[in-house]
């Protein structure tokens, strides 16, 4: 998909791109911004349950099913409910692959709620994300990641060549904060937070950028930070978040808000 010139904005969200307060940092999501699950996996996964599905379908139902992490119908105090959030995702991301069978629904479900908890799930690279990195660090802002994950994140960016803290192969990034090893997660502001303390940024200098909005436009809008979420499809209306339809198309707002600071 090529991105548009201009920002789908949210009903509370400063729709103009001239509008935009200058930026000096994005901080980054990496489940659904640079991977998704693998879908070999998920087709696999489906196919012990009775139901082949063409893999090629696999991004599609993951964006569709982000939809379940609504910022509109869940202004979240507190801890997320992710059960319930997971359970609606796991249903809207089979519908998606075409399981609308009621005889075999609840085997479905059942094999991928036992795939999404395997290691390794999450490790196919989105096509065009790697170039999208490349531009945001060519727009000339600084770059962090803020993950939920399980404390290997940064190892796993280096292990890909994708980015790692400080000069190396992959885009140089300022920080890695990752749930698993700080303690704390997303939609809680103080991962945020974190990230802001490392890079000594305000939090009106930043962008954050993630795909589910509960969860990631809520946590950044808490922290102060202005939130955008990865919508390739256009999927999610906007509720106080603007939506973009890549990295790319990031990296061309953050290339005229930032000239705007020098």
């Amino acid at each position: 998909m090529v991105p548009g010139a201009g920002v789908r904005a949210g009903s509370n969200a400063i729709g103009s791109v001239a509008e935009m307060p200058a930026i000096e940092a994005v901080l980054l999501d990496i489940g659904g911004v640079f991977h998704l699950p693998d879908p070999g996996r998920i087709a696999a996964a489906c196919e012990r349950a009775g139901h082949p599905i063409n893999p090629e379908a696999v991004p599609r139902a993951h964006y569709r099913a982000t939809t379940a992490f609504s910022a509109a119908n869940e202004p979240v105090e507190g801890d997320a409910p992710w059960q319930r959030w997971w359970r609606s995702y796991l249903k809207v991301f089979a519908a998606a692959l075409g399981v609308h069978d009621d005889a075999v629904i609840r085997e479905v479900l059942g094999h991928l709620a036992d795939e999404f908890t395997t290691a390794g799930l999450w490790e196919y690279e989105i096509p065009g994300a790697r170039d999208g990195l490349r531009a945001l660090e060519a727009a000339g802002v600084r770059l962090g990641v803020v993950s939920n994950n399980d404390g290997e994140a940064l190892a796993r960016l280096r292990a890909i060549e994708l980015a790692q803290v400080g000069p190396g192969i992959g885009v140089a990034v300022e920080c890695v904060i990752d749930s698993g090893a700080v303690g704390v997660e997303k939609p809680d502001p103080r991962i945020f937070e974190l990230a802001l303390i490392s890079m000594r940024l305000r939090p009106d200098q930043c962008w954050y950028v993630g795909d589910m909005p509960g969860i990631d436009a809520v946590g950044a809008r808490r922290a102060g930070i202005r939130p955008f979420i990865l919508d390739p499809y256009g999927d999610h209306p906007g509720d106080g978040y603007d939506t973009v339809t890549s990295l790319s198309h990031l990296a061309q707002l953050a290339r005229v808000s930032s000239s705007r600071s020098a």
